[in-house]
This record gives structure tokens, sequence and C-alpha cells, in this order.
């Protein structure tokens, strides 16, 4: 199985390059499943049904959030069962942080969690990781681990060495040089980047984020147009025991492709 993870949407333009992008990458990697964090896809930040159907129609089979998942207040979006929210969200919360899509001869669940480090005080991850695994029935397993930390997304991925498919880190934005196979059997990433402006601060236009950092004074961001950068990883797992065998990270740029 070859399962493609985008890393995180940012506006208009990286929801616009992501429509662009995916069905070829699909292609060109023969990925069976693709999985796009959407937590940044809507204008003005989090995630609308305006903005979820655009990653829909460009192929996405999940989307996983973070931290701004309900910044716009659309708790309909939740009562898509392919659309997840960090599972550690205290019980009550609309919707799940956990998906099992069924292929026939095999199944994969998606799982989303939230790291805790410099970041809203959710459920403990690791607890929460260990309670869901209990209640699954496959041995392939995506976590989206969207944290700020980059000692807790080490932590969370040797923490799941052997248990998961692979762990895979979202919410920074920058995609990081550290793709491996821990033990042999699970992929992992601390970050898989963003699809958004290149132009730009973490997809936000740059004047805007040097004036916030200048001044340290309350700023109205907006998201940098195109053109953009894409950051995917490639996952190739052995669908019969769940190991990760290979890793590729992807890079793209609207003036390359």
């Amino acid at each position: 199985m070859k399962l493609l993870m985008f890393g995180d949407v940012v506006g208009e333009a990286g929801c616009e390059c992501f429509c662009r992008n995916a069905p070829k990458l699909k292609r060109q990697y023969g990925a069976d499943l693709i999985v796009v964090n959407g937590e940044n896809s809507a204008q003005g930040n989090g995630i609308t049904p305006y903005s979820a159907d655009m990653l829909f129609s460009g192929g996405a089979d999940v989307i996983t959030t973070g931290n701004h998942c309900f910044r716009r207040k659309c708790d309909e979006l939740y009562d898509n069962e392919r659309i997840l929210r960090p599972a550690n969200y205290p019980e009550g919360a609309p919707g799940s942080g956990v998906c099992v899509l069924d292929f026939g001869s095999y199944s994969v669940a998606v799982i989303n969690l939230m790291g805790t480090a410099f970041m809203d005080a959710l459920d403990n991850p690791f607890t929460v990781i260990d309670g869901l695994l209990a209640g699954l029935d496959t041995k392939n397993i995506l976590l989206d681990f969207h944290a700020e930390a980059t000692s807790e997304k080490r932590a969370m991925g040797w923490y799941l060495s052997g248990r998961v498919s692979a762990v895979i880190g979202t919410h920074t934005h920058v995609q990081t040089a550290d793709a491996e196979i821990l033990d042999g059997r699970t992929g992992y990433l601390t970050d898989v980047g963003m699809v958004g402006g290149a132009r730009s601060v973490l997809g936000v236009l740059p004047e805007l984020a040097i004036e916030k950092q200048r001044f340290h004074r309350p700023v109205q961001f907006a998201e940098a147009p195109g053109p953009c950068i894409l950051n995917a990883v490639c996952l190739e797992i052995d669908s019969k025991i769940g190991i990760c065998t290979k890793i590729e990270r992807v890079f793209m740029s609207d003036s390359t492709n």
C-alpha cells in the first residue's frame, strides 16, 4: 500500500495548488490513499465547508486538522467521518480523531492528535493514543501528530515505534529533513511542511509577519498568494503486517512543476 500525506494547506492559494498537483502526484507515486492537513485551508485560518470541499475535490480521502480545527465554528463539518479533529480534545467536543478506511483486503486507520508543549492544554496525547490503539482492529495506522515542539514529536515517534505504521508531524509548516523508519518498522518525519504561498512566512504575507514580530502589536494576518510550494511525504506500507518499508519526502514548486 502507498500513502501520500500533504502538509498544512494554507488558504485559497494552497487549496488550488493541492487541487492542481495532488491527482498527478497520486498517479506518479501510485498512491492508494491521500491524507491532507486542512486546518489552515480557509481564508483567514481554520477550515470551512468550502475549503474542505476543495480538498476533497482535489483527491483527499481524509482531512486532518489541529489547533485551528474549531476556529470557524463549523461544528457540522465533523459529521463527516473523514474530517478529523485531534482525538485528545475533551470528551463531548464535536467530531472524532480516528477514521478507519476499508480497502477490502486490508483496512487503514488515520489518527489525528495534538501536542501539548507550547500548545493548548488538551488531554495527554501519550495516554490518549494508548486507548485508541487498544480499540483498533488494523495494523495499518497513520498518525498525524500536530505539535509545536520537535522533542515532543520525536518522543511520540519512539513511543509508537513498532506500534503504528507511521508518525508524521504537522503544524510548523517547514518540512524537516529527518525522514526515517524507526526500528525498521515505523515511518517518521518531524514535520511534513505546508502547501501554500512560496513568498511567505509559513503561508502568511511576509510584511504582516514581520510587522507582528518587529513591533509586537496585533496584526491581522492574510495568506500569501501563489506561486506556491507543495510539501508532502510518500509512505510505502506492507499492508499485511503494518510495517513501513519506505518513506520519501516530496517537494514541488509552482515555478518548477
